[in-house]
């Protein structure tokens, strides 16, 4: 596999914590996970040395113009959502856009992709405390403040802060693979996948007290995911009824318990064509989705090629 070039913008004011979220994850090679890694480059304006929010200035040898020779553009979150975004930043996001490549955006920098005019029409997400905001500022942005992180194709979101560092696993996973994904998130001590989205972060007693209730029946679901499990066990399980658990599950995940459990399972079924040379009837049956062709069609939905073509991306 290539190595992928990888830019980060850097400009004045930027939050430290959404800055380092990429160095860490795409700026370390890993020659232990696998031989080819990202290309990383943190890019700032020609000439200048900004400052973080922290106080401290990056160095770099790379301009704004870099982003648009890189195949994937990274934007942290910007130093301030009511200001306007620097032109500079934004005519180069615009470029590398233009140029194809996959441009993501880290908390409010969805702020800097809207001002570029590259959400227009698309589903975009940013930190709740901000969603409002961006979508009273450019009406055209489908904001969802729900989610953790959007992938829209060539354009990814991120929620508040934290929420990076699950889209930068995503973008892992999507270039090298769940098992990659996963060994890299349990270096970082933090889940592959965390369930729910930003609404469990809102203030509200109610939506955190459902979150401690909901997490010991997702680890028990998780275990059992080669055995039939319905709505009607779920809830047994949980000891409530099958309509609290459905309103539970739509609060912590923002989806039904059975759509949950399928994304789980094509989720097992990638690792296990990653990391093993089953069969693709046997993988249907330990990830729990029955027949090989209930696999196939689940599987091709959620991920975007069939099992087969994945096993030949992914497997060593």
């Amino acid at each position: 596999m290539t190595s992928r070039t990888l830019a980060v913008a850097v400009t004045d004011g930027v939050p430290i914590f959404e800055l380092a979220i990429p160095c860490e994850v795409f700026g370390y090679r890993r020659p232990d996970l696998t031989d080819s890694w990202y290309d990383f480059r943190l890019c700032a304006p020609a000439g200048e040395r900004p400052r973080t929010a922290a106080g401290f200035s990056p160095e770099t040898d790379h301009g704004l113009d870099a982003l648009a020779e890189a195949d994937t553009v990274v934007i942290p979150a910007c130093h301030d959502v009511h200001d306007t975004q620097p032109p500079e930043l934004v005519a180069a996001v615009r470029a590398a856009h233009d140029n194809g490549a996959r441009i993501v955006s880290l908390c409010s920098g969805a702020f800097v992709l809207a001002a570029a005019g590259i959400l227009d029409g698309r589903p975009a997400t940013t930190h709740w405390m901000h969603a409002d905001l961006l979508a009273r500022r450019h009406p055209k942005v489908l904001v969802d403040a729900s989610v953790l992180y959007i992938d829209d194709g060539d354009v990814l979101t991120s929620a508040g802060t934290a929420a990076g560092l699950d889209l930068c696993l995503h973008i892992v996973r999507t270039d090298y693979g769940t098992a990659i994904a996963n060994a890299l998130a349990k270096r970082l001590v933090m889940p592959a996948h965390r369930p729910g989205g930003q609404a469990q972060y809102i203030d509200s007693g109610t939506v955190i007290d459902d979150m401690d209730q909901l997490a010991p029946l997702l680890d028990w679901a998780r275990r059992r995911l080669d055995q039939p499990l319905t709505i009607a066990a779920l809830a047994r399980q949980a000891n409530v009824t099958t309509r609290t658990l459905i309103r539970r599950f739509h609060t912590v995940t923002g989806t039904t318990p059975m759509n949950w459990l399928r994304n789980i399972r094509v989720d097992h079924a990638r690792e296990l064509l990653e990391t093993t040379t089953l069969p693709i009837d046997r993988i249907a049956e330990r990830s729990g989705l029955g027949s090989p062709a209930n696999l196939r069609r689940h599987f091709t939905r959620t991920v975007g090629v069939p099992p087969s073509a994945y096993r030949k991306a992914f497997s060593p």
